[in-house]
């Protein structure tokens, strides 16, 4: 299904929502417009006890939303999410369903395309998922993998720092200038070919899926809609 609703500003309906989802509203200095603080949610996940189904539920639900706020969905301030999720989450058997995968490219998509202006300094949304991304296809600037043979591929380097130390040292005007001097045999076009991945290190399962995961098709996180152009690149 896809991620899509209402994004109203309204602290009634955002209050209205918090009350169904975790049985408490916040204050009105809890939130930042139709934002709620991503402090408010924390407290309100080391105070809840999963002690039945109602507070487990609770508990997911604000670990979900951190979620958002600070991994997929994020913005620049990196302190607030949206309320507009919450919604989604009212059918709990039904999280799942959602296109929350093409949600996340899309919204990482807008955030590049806003981050490409002249006058914008900083970037928001998935940036695990674009180093992951960069680093498959510019292994030159990527730290030198530690499990080559790990799925989910972003595995291989989660101990980098451990030999590779020395890029934590390097500046960011390094890397500008590395891709200055990018040529054209160090982008990997085909990033998941045979002589690049083991056969055995992406799950079957995944390959059945590709009609769905390959597919030219517009990609919805509410009003943001950003087509996914995997005949260009995947």
């Amino acid at each position: 299904m896809p991620v899509t609703g209402v994004t109203m500003s309204s602290q009634e309906a955002l209050e209205a929502e918090c009350l169904h989802h975790f049985g408490i509203a916040p204050r009105k200095s809890d939130c930042r417009g139709s934002f709620i603080k991503l402090v408010w949610l924390r407290d309100l996940k080391e105070y809840l006890q999963c002690i039945d189904e109602d507070s487990i539920q609770r508990y997911v639900k604000c670990h979900i939303m951190l979620l958002f706020g600070m991994i997929l969905f994020g913005d620049k301030s990196g302190a607030a999410v949206h309320w507009k999720f919450l919604p989604l989450l009212r059918d709990f058997g039904s999280i799942g369903q959602y296109s929350w995968g093409s949600a996340c490219l899309a919204h990482l998509y807008r955030s590049l395309c806003r981050a490409s202006r002249f006058d914008c300094k900083e970037i928001d949304g998935p940036l695990t998922l674009l180093l992951a991304w960069a680093w498959l296809r510019l292994p030159h600037l990527a730290p030198v993998p530690r499990e080559p043979h790990s799925f989910p591929l972003a595995n291989r380097w989660h101990n980098w720092d451990r030999g590779g130390g020395c890029y934590r040292y390097l500046s960011l005007a390094h890397f500008r200038k590395a891709f200055d001097d990018l040529q054209e045999g160090q982008f990997v076009w085909q990033a998941y070919a045979v002589d690049r991945i083991e056969p055995d290190t992406i799950p079957p399962k995944i390959y059945i899926d590709s009609v769905v995961w390959s597919a030219t098709v517009p990609l919805v996180s509410f009003e943001c809609i950003e087509w996914h152009a995997t005949d260009r690149i995947t």
